[in-house]
């Protein structure tokens, strides 16, 4: 039985303190897989109580002990600041390391010497937006995106694609999504790369908002006959209400698929790299009904598109 197990027999005895003790200890050995099990504990907070510092700490050390992965995901967590201060030197400092050994590593890192962002990761320059409607509030911004950083959005996707579902409220199962029927990839905290940090970024000072006011990143995928059928954004009971959508669109050369608004009729088809802000509440944070939207079906081709929900406040972890 190795050291994990052994973790796992102390967890179910109830000793879950010893079992992370066990596993710091393995680690200390130089044990990586230790570190990397621990980090995950503090991460979720179901095992041991959570504690961002503490997992951000342990993937450092996996990272130190030849964990690629664990290393990844401590830049990640560097770079947008989860479980301490950001320090995004460091973290591209870190990832050019990486690099050296690591494709795909090396592939975010020539993205990101072609991106226009200063030393914190923030764009230099935007665009002004082209107001859509003012009742909903809807603003276009041509090009927030380049084609390159569209098709690096699409390929970090593509492995993670999965068909959107929910959780059955009776039964507790997944089942299909009853109003959106695209295939989904989110990218939560732990594999907010650099460059889609910085990608958030863009989006934050597009939107005139904090990065981390933002939910994780998600791209989606429909294909013919695929539609997210009339909704609002808006959450009917919260402290932290789902202000703003944006969404990116990533790619060309579909038919149909248009965002539609149906309180005016507004449709709107971007380009790719174009994205679309829209206000989906009032400044009390109460739903606006006139922000209910659909995305109409696509009928020939795929689409593909980045959406970013962002509240009012902070979201996620510290």
């Amino acid at each position: 039985m190795n050291r994990i197990e052994q973790a796992y027999e102390l967890v179910q005895r109830g000793q879950a303190e010893a079992a992370a003790g066990l596993l710091e200890e393995g680690g200390r050995t130089g044990n990586g897989d230790c570190w990397v099990e621990l980090a995950t504990w503090y991460l979720g907070g179901q095992i041991i109580p959570r504690e961002l510092a503490k997992s951000r700490e342990c993937f450092r050390l996996a990272g130190m002990a030849g964990h690629n992965r664990a290393q990844s995901i401590y830049i990640a967590l560097l770079a947008n600041g989860t479980g301490g201060p950001p320090d995004w030197r460091r973290a591209r400092s870190l990832l050019a390391d990486l690099a050296e050994t690591n494709e795909d590593a090396a592939k975010q890192l020539a993205l990101l010497a072609r991106m226009e962002i200063d030393d914190a990761g923030n764009p230099s320059a935007l665009r002004a937006p082209e107001l859509l409607s003012d009742a909903p509030e809807v603003s276009l911004f041509p090009q927030l995106l380049t084609s390159e950083e569209c098709r690096h959005l699409v390929d970090e996707a593509e492995p993670r694609f999965q068909p959107s579902v929910i959780v059955d409220p009776a039964s507790g199962q997944l089942r299909p999504h009853p109003v959106r029927t695209s295939d989904n990839a989110f990218f939560p905290w732990i594999d907010e790369t650099p460059t889609i940090h910085a990608i958030n970024r863009r989006i934050a000072a597009a939107s005139r908002t904090e990065v981390h006011s933002g939910e994780p990143l998600q791209v989606l995928r429909y294909r013919p006959g695929q539609e997210y059928r009339p909704h609002h954004d808006a959450l009917p009971h919260t402290d932290n209400q789902r202000i703003l959508t944006m969404l990116v669109y990533l790619n060309d050369g579909y038919e149909g698929g248009e965002t539609l608004f149906l309180s005016t009729g507004l449709k709107v088809k971007g380009q790719i790299g174009d994205a679309l802000l829209f206000r989906n509440a009032d400044a009390q944070g109460r739903p606006d009904p006139m922000a209910q939207h659909a995305g109409l079906p696509v009928t020939a081709g795929e689409k593909l598109l980045a959406s970013r929900w962002i509240h009012e406040k902070r979201f996620g972890p510290l």
